[in-house]
């Protein structure tokens, strides 16, 4: 995994510099990364190579400590802001790489002006009275900072007390804690003010103040203050509408919206909606409902029928309305919102699989559904619109049988990467693809022989698109679904320090597999952990199954890399790996 180390030029191999040398000299020294010319904020850089076994390999003429058997290596040194040259030697070789460390976050132009791209808003923005307009630049410290905006002059104060925060991976090497903004760089300046009467505002006009110099300039976006009287409602054409904490990619996904959903817009900001229950969705995924009106639906009763490998819990309502899922390790809460119940009669069937189904109203107009399950595994769900019925679907258990616990199952096993996706390299080039391809077809061999059908979304180097195998997740329904993966690290990471066995889980129903997974390989490999992560990845989303992604070992990690590329290795793991999941199917699948 691990796709924000390898820019395309590490991609296609080593660097640029080495490249021409090793075709010049037939020398055996050679690093896969960092590329020549390549730029970071990071604060350290790590070295992915290998050179000759028997002869030391000299980086800015100290030696390169910690080289695994084979010759591999993988040191960090620091860098200072600017350009930092690094020259690796062996023996009569020599290869020179340059990388650039550029400041972190945005930068001031060289003459009196705004960080580029800072003025707000970015793009047209759209709220209701009474929602806060808040608007924002940065500038450099100790400035005078105005905005005007339809006749008022707002005076914005700098934020000085609010810290920087560092990207979702630094939660992978352990730098996840705010940063502390310095008084010396470039500050944040805000002011926000509620909107009261409906109409067009324009573009603010921003005004920068210091040294006795003074530049204005025009934010990209206009604000504008909708009518509330004025009601529009979108339905959701997307098979699973993405709903989202705010309006961009960059906010946490929520409940995917199934397609029909209808919900009134309460605010815009560039493509994306803000609809009535508090999500953001693009509007590419929305179509305009013509002549819509407030959408609110009453609920009475709930019923259930069991088809084929599911059961099915039936929800009547007057319009498809926006729902939110929260699933505990034996429970399920459904929340219908713009929803008012007048429930008074639930049949759930006795299917060994719902102990019961409770209720209750969330005030003014939201309703929540608490399923109890009778174990303490669930293995997937499905939501959908019939109509204006709302349908629940749950995954039954697999019927097991005691000699053969994975006899009836279906696994999908997803190599990671593939075709012109070569995933993160080894020391000596070796791309991750290709590693995982290879023990995932031993992991199918392995799962097959005890009498599980394997799906596979790939069986060669091909390129399989990333939404293409979620998508076959969701197509297949499998009992669970494995991606295969090893791992790399961001340029802030410690390369030659860090390995183990790492697993990956999005929804509920997939952790236990992930601790469990994990916990084994460790155990009966005799591997180092490096951990069981909650992350919102494409392979952990799908939640027809339990889907699990495994990051089996470091590939950037010299000592680790010859594990993990050991044919006898590849084996061992792909067995422990089938006799990890046979045991944790026998488990949960039993109730334990």
């Amino acid at each position: 995994m691990a796709q924000w180390v390898w820019g395309a030029a590490a991609l296609a191999g080593l660097s640029t510099v080495g490249m021409a040398t090793l075709a010049q000299a037939q020398t055996t020294l050679q690093v896969v990364y960092p590329p020549d010319g390549h730029q970071t904020t990071a604060e350290q850089i790590f070295f992915i190579g290998t050179g000759a076994a028997d002869q030391p390999v000299l980086l800015n003429g100290a030696p390169i400590d910690g080289r695994s058997a084979s010759g591999h290596f993988a040191p960090s040194r620091p860098l200072n802001l600017g350009t930092n040259t690094f020259i690796l030697t062996q023996g009569d070789q020599t290869l020179a790489i340059t990388v650039t460390r550029v400041v972190a976050g945005p930068t001031l132009p060289a003459t009196l002006g705004f960080a580029d791209g800072s003025l707000v808003p970015a793009a047209d923005v759209a709220r209701q009275p009474g929602d806060w307009v808040c608007l924002g630049a940065i500038a450099p410290a100790n400035a005078t900072v105005t905005a005007s905006l339809a006749g008022q002059t707002y005076t914005l104060l700098p934020q000085g007390d609010r810290a920087d925060l560092p990207p979702n991976s630094a939660v992978l090497t352990d730098q996840a804690q705010p940063i502390a903004v310095t008084t010396a760089g470039p500050s944040r300046y805000e002011s926000c003010f509620m909107a009261t009467a409906p109409g067009h505002l324009g573009k603010p006009t921003y005004s920068l103040t210091q040294g006795g110099s003074t530049i204005t300039a025009s934010a990209p976006g206009a604000v504008s203050i909708q009518n509330p009287s004025a009601i529009e409602v979108i339905e959701v054409t997307a098979a699973a509408g993405v709903a989202r904490t705010g309006p961009s990619t960059d906010y946490s996904r929520l409940t995917p919206l199934p397609q029909g959903t209808r919900a009134r817009v309460t605010s815009r900001e560039g493509d994306w909606l803000r609809l009535d229950y508090g999500g953001w969705i693009r509007a590419a995924e929305t179509q305009p409902v013509a002549g819509g009106t407030v959408v609110r639906s009453l609920v009475r009763g709930v019923t259930s029928r069991q088809v084929p490998g599911w059961t099915e819990i039936h929800f009547p309502l007057q319009v498809p309305v926006p729902v939110s899922v929260e699933q505990g390790t034996d429970t399920f809460s459904l929340t219908l919102h713009n929803t008012v119940p007048q429930t008074d009669t639930i049949y759930v069937t006795d299917d060994g699989l719902v102990e019961r189904l409770d209720w209750n109203p969330v005030l003014p107009d939201q309703v929540e559904y608490r399923i109890h399950f009778k174990t303490d595994q669930q293995w997937g769900y499905k939501l959908r619109y019939e109509g204006t019925t709302l349908v629940l679907s749950l995954k039954q258990p697999p019927n097991l049988q005691a000699a053969r616990p994975l006899a009836g199952t279906t696994i999908l096993v997803d190599p990671g990467h593939g075709g012109d996706e070569p995933g993160s390299r080894g020391p000596n080039g070796t791309p991750e693809k290709d590693v995982n391809l290879a023990v995932s077809l031993l992991l199918q061999a392995a799962l097959e022989a005890r009498g599980a059908q394997v799906i596979m979304t790939r069986t060669a180097d091909s390129t399989v698109g990333v939404n293409d195998r979620p998508a076959q997740i969701a197509q297949v329904e499998p009992t669970l679904a494995l991606s295969i993966h090893y791992n790399a690290l961001p340029d802030s990471g410690d390369a030659q320090n860090t390995a183990g066995i790492g697993a990956f889980w999005f929804h509920t129903q997939a952790h236990s597999l992930a601790q469990f997974l994990h916990d084994y390989l460790v155990t009966e490999l005799d591997r180092p952990s490096y951990g069981v992560f909650w992350n919102n990845l494409a392979l952990t989303r799908p939640h027809v199954a339990p889907s699990v992604l495994l990051e089996l070992g470091f590939m950037i990690n010299p000592n680790e890399f010859e594990w993990v590329t050991d044919p006898q290795e590849q084996a061992k793991l792909a067995e422990t790996l089938a006799e990890g999941v046979e045991l944790w199917v026998q488990q949960t699948g039993a109730g334990e």
